[in-house]
């Protein structure tokens, strides 16, 4: 009944198997990845057309990556206890898969195609990113598609000098990199990483770190797929017309060069456009050999590249005019939102970002409920990318995977300079408004979330700024091109976006739309990359260079202070009363964690203080010695009871009250009467004795003898 055949290699500390034949039979390609505990099944479907496909331009591929919780032996949250939209990690890992699997198709090639991977089993010490990436390769290999080659991938940490090849959930919380990197058996596809400000050299390293090692995973998926042995599906590039190639290169050529150079987007945006309308006017009605509109569409696009790709590696002249390592011009402004936090907008050339930071309390956490377990998020940047923004209308709703993508990435690099909640106690959330948009607005929207960051008086250990650089590369020529634009991003040949400190690399992101790079362009990159970098903090700190001593007016002002961990419950009282109270009469929070840490947070200063000093006279131990102001609470035979501190009564006997003999308590003092007591003893049972040092008079509308009879008492008292 089953026909299955496995392919298993040893993979740093791990052991890797891949089988086939046993689960979902009916996919063109499936594969179940066994990486230590954790177990991906990935399936790969693609549309079998019974006649011509239309080309749209781009490939047709959906990659979906999940996670369900029985995999961890969890039952889903909520109320429905189902599995719903997906999480911002499975929508970030289905484009981590996506970005290296894109590039392996061949140009032309049209047909639908689906990949999902499942992970049906958790491991807590291997995540799912890495045999989902091995899986979707294998899977590919054995579905018959036409890829150009077999994929890998291997995750790469960083610790005392070394390099740790796919360390564990546990080792990467020491480690000062966390980078996974895909590729070829030539070359490297697919870059996502977070460093601790390491340096370019140590960032080059780690990748090709990481590619030589997943040579072992490329050498087992290629025998495993030999094994199998499915035949390829039968696709053939449509073949080119070159009647109509000659034609538009005549017809166009001059007036698309012209288009380009137009260094504004929009009026070189509305040219083109002219340009491919009026090709289709005049190649569609050709009667003598009618041709189709995509056809038509993707000669032109063709010409387009091949002008744009042509001047920047000949003449080295891009779109705008500038060099192949310019920077657009730079603006910074802080402050720009009077009640906010803290708010900066940046404008680099027509790409601006306005980030806003707010700053929280620890219940603004969010808390995020995954298969690894709940956990509370206390930083969150989210990116928000509008119509408007690139001068169009478009529907305005739930964030997108680019949308998560990009804020993923900004925040990435943001990540290693935070202070710690324990020395910077506040949530922070920032959200960056995309305004305009010309290349690279996940850069625009780092230097915009650092420098609102500092305008909020975030204590971060260094100014972030970060940077796009794009390739153009034909056979042996190559041009690096840096801060691309957004058509460059598109005709070019990489996307590779590196941010960081004047220090290091914070962050780095890389996708290739050709085969791979080598190690040469990749360093030329980073060099030219640093150059730039350094130039976009260099203008930074003329605005800003390092974070505001206070924060904001508006933002609340937190108070800390440590209690012992029996006094916790005095705070809170029963019922939550006494806490309940101070907040009631205060307006502030407050928040006690099992360790005693108490967090009052108020916009009012004065208020966070009343309130710290409730707190401390309820943790306040009676001192031997010490005169306290307090109140009568209970008269009996033997003395009064008087409350001197929160939840603290200590007595007062009668031999105490007056020099001479007293014969009545309530001669001398009454319920509710307000006086001062001095503490004489402490007994080990905790039973307080008190002397009176002063007391109020009282008005109780005794008559004139009864009360000079009292002052009388309290003179004696006094003295």
């Amino acid at each position: 009944m089953f026909n299955i055949i496995q392919k298993t290699f040893q993979y740093g500390n791990q052991q890797v198997t891949l089988e086939t034949g046993r689960m979902a039979r009916q996919a063109d390609g499936a594969v179940v990845v066994t990486m230590g505990d954790t177990v991906v099944l990935v399936t790969v479907c693609f549309a079998k057309p019974s006649g011509e496909l239309e080309y749209k331009g781009m490939l047709p591929l959906t990659v979906n990556y999940q996670e369900k919780p029985y995999a961890a032996g969890k039952i889903p949250g909520g109320f429905f206890k189902r599995e719903g939209k997906p999480s911002e990690k499975e929508t970030l890992t289905s484009r981590l898969l996506d970005r290296p699997i894109r590039p392996l198709f061949p140009e032309g090639f049209c047909q639908e195609v689906q990949i999902i991977a499942t992970v049906i089993s958790l491991d807590p010490n291997v995540d799912g990113e890495i045999p989902a990436l091995l899986g979707a390769s294998a899977a590919l290999a054995i579905s018959g598609l036409p890829i150009a080659a077999n994929l890998a991938a291997a995750k790469v940490g960083y610790r005392n000098g070394e390099f740790l090849l796919n360390p564990s959930n546990k080792e990467l919380e020491t480690s000062q990199l966390d980078l996974i990197v895909a590729g070829t058996k030539k070359a490297a596809l697919m870059v996502e990483s977070e460093a601790d400000q390491l340096s370019e050299q140590v960032m080059l390293d780690a990748v090709f770190f990481g590619h030589e090692h997943m040579q072992i995973a490329i050498d087992a998926i290629t025998e495993f797929a030999n094994e199998v042995n499915k035949p390829k599906c039968n696709w053939q590039p449509a073949p080119i017309n070159t009647a109509l190639k000659s034609s538009i290169e005549a017809a166009l050529s001059e007036k698309i060069k012209a288009a380009y150079q137009i260094k504004a987007k929009g009026e070189r945006q509305e040219e083109l456009a002219k340009i491919r309308n009026e090709a289709l006017l005049q190649f569609v009605n050709n009667d003598d050999a009618p041709i189709k509109e995509a056809e038509i569409k993707a000669e032109v696009e063709r010409l387009e590249s091949f002008i744009v790709r042509n001047e920047i590696i000949n003449n080295k002249v891009r779109i705008d005019g500038r060099d192949l390592t310019t920077v657009r011009q730079i603006v910074p402004k802080i402050a720009v939102l009077p009640k906010t936090h803290g708010s900066a907008l940046f404008t680099r050339g027509e790409t601006q970002a306005l980030a806003i930071c707010t700053l929280g309390t620890e219940r603004d956490a969010q808390i995020i409920d995954s298969i690894d377990g709940e956990y509370r998020e206390t930083f969150m940047l989210h990116y928000n990318f509008p119509p408007f923004s690139v001068g169009e209308c478009g529907f305005v709703g739930t964030p997108k995977r680019r949308e998560i993508g990009h804020g993923k990435l900004a925040k990435r690099a943001i990540v290693p300079v935070l202070p710690g909640i324990e020395n910077f106690p506040y949530v922070i959330r920032v959200v960056s408004e995309v305004l305009e948009s010309n290349g690279s607005s996940s850069m625009a929207t780092v230097c915009g979330t650092s420098l609102a960051l500092m305008d909020a008086g975030v204590p971060i250990k260094a100014p972030v700024a970060g940077i796009a650089m794009g390739l153009v590369k034909e056979e042996d020529k190559f041009a690096v091109l840096s801060d691309i634009l957004g058509d460059e991003d598109h005709l070019g040949d990489m996307d590779f976006k590196v941010a960081g400190t004047a220090n290091g690399v914070t962050a780095l992101q890389m996708d290739i739309k050709i085969e791979g790079i080598d190690r040469n362009i990749m360093d030329i990159a980073l060099k030219q990359a640093k150059e730039g970098r350094l130039h976009i903090l260099g203008i930074m700190s003329e605005i800003i260079n390092q974070s505001r001593t206070n924060i904001s007016s508006n933002a609340p002002r937190i108070l800390m202070m440590q209690v012992k961990s029996d006094k916790i419950k005095d705070i809170i009282g029963k019922g939550g009363a006494t806490i309940r109270s101070i907040v009631e009469k205060t307006g502030v929070n407050i928040d006690i964690d099992d360790d005693g840490l108490v967090k009052i947070a108020s916009v009012d200063e004065q208020a966070g203080l009343d309130a710290k000093k409730e707190i401390e006279m309820i943790i306040a131990d009676a001192e031997i010695g010490k005169i306290y102001d307090g109140k009568v609470v209970k008269i009996v035979d033997f003395g009064a009871f008087v409350n001197f501190l929160p939840g603290k009564d200590g007595l007062v006997h009668i031999s105490q009250l007056a020099e001479g003999r007293v014969e009545k308590v309530e001669d001398i003092l009454k319920e509710g009467q307000a006086v001062r007591v001095k503490v004489l003893d402490v007994d080990r049972q905790g039973r307080i004795k008190l002397s009176i040092k002063e007391a109020e008079a009282n008005n109780d509308n005794n008559s004139d003898a009864d009360n000079n009879n009292n002052n009388s008492n309290i003179n004696a008292i006094s003295n």
